[in-house]
């Protein structure tokens, strides 16, 4: 099989032939179809965050294909079913977190693309527990994104308690942002969708945001307060001052949702006001094996639409400087029915 793999951090991605891997008990090989490109892929190829994964390996958390062959004890998927693989690769299942819904918070967690092999190959294994059942209706290219960017607003607007006729700021319309504007809208609220390019503006007013905030020429914080102020802002521009600037929105009570993770720096919150205002900050990090199965079950609905463009994976590499260079509109998925 062909995988394309990290050898150092920082160094372009190797396409390498590796010998197809053998489940263990427990778990399945899939043939994978599809696998989106997520920032997080590029943190960990270039070894950005304080606890690293280990090289050489294959980063990748949006893997989504077909059960290929099934580990001893696994009983409850099929060969030829069609699954994926979120960044949730595994959990201990025996802890307080994990016994009160709150698997993502595990300290004994493995994540897919980090502290195992991802999506970035032909094939991967994964913990049979944790690959999540593709319902019909959804496509695999559609699937990939859905499986991180997806679930990741969808729970952040879950913690965040969103209702109807709340104004709900997304700082940052791109492969999560996108959806976030869907999911807020679904909830009944009404969305200010904040970005820099004109691209994500116009994205963001074709799936239904109420207000756009170009903040190249405006302040969010200002234009935020001439609505009556955000109850809950999303996060997800991946820079310090965008979290800063989105927090200055906020009205009294209201709720910054931290979801993106910039490599470098600090957020710089004012006591005062926070205080005074009675505001929170909350940290959200991707979701659980229920709350993908409910996003799945949106778009099969009909309720969501993902907006991706198709790469091979050998293209790993210059798909990653598009992303770092912002000319992406949502989201890369590399489709990997095609052998190259």
């Amino acid at each position: 099989m062909k995988a394309a793999v990290v050898q150092q951090f920082g160094a372009p991605l190797v396409i390498e032939e590796r010998p197809d891997p053998e489940p263990g008990p427990g778990q399945v090989r899939i043939r994978v179809e599809t696998s989106g490109l997520c920032h997080t892929d590029i943190h960990a190829a270039h070894g950005d965050w304080p606890v690293k994964p280990t090289p050489p390996f294959v980063p990748g958390h949006e893997g989504v294909g077909l059960v290929e062959k099934l580990g001893d004890g696994v009983t409850h998927l099929a060969v030829g079913q069609r699954v994926a693989v979120p960044w949730l690769g595994s959990a201990c299942g025996r802890c307080e977190h994990c016994l009160s819904g709150w698997e993502t918070l595990c300290e004994s967690q493995v994540n897919t693309g980090y502290g195992c092999d991802g999506g970035y190959a032909e094939k991967m294994l994964a913990r049979a527990d944790f690959a999540q059942p593709v319902p019909d209706g959804v496509s695999a290219l559609d699937a990939a994104p859905l499986t991180c960017a997806g679930v990741t607003t969808y729970k952040a607007l879950k913690v965040a308690g969103v209702g109807p006729a709340q104004l709900v700021a997304v700082s940052g319309v791109g492969g999560l942002g996108h959806l976030a504007v869907q999911y807020a809208k679904i909830a009944g609220a009404r969305v200010a969708a904040i970005d820099v390019t004109d691209d994500k503006l116009r994205l963001a007013r074709e799936l239904g945001a109420d207000i756009v905030i170009d903040a190249r020429t405006q302040d969010v914080g200002v234009e935020l307060k001439r609505h009556g102020g955000a109850h809950i802002a999303l996060a997800l521009a991946v820079h310090p001052t965008a979290f800063e600037a989105v927090n200055s929105g906020l009205r009294r009570g209201g709720k910054l949702v931290m979801v993106a993770l910039p490599a470098h720096g600090t957020v710089r919150l004012p006591i005062f006001d926070t205080v005074l205002n009675g505001t929170s900050v909350i940290g959200s990090i991707v979701g659980t094996r229920q709350d993908l199965a409910e996003v799945f079950q949106l778009h099969a609905a009909g309720r969501t639409k993902v907006v991706s463009e198709t790469r091979p994976l050998a293209a790993v590499n210059d798909c990653i400087d598009e992303v770092l260079h912002g000319q992406v509109k949502a989201r890369i998925v590399f489709d990997l029915t095609t052998g190259k």
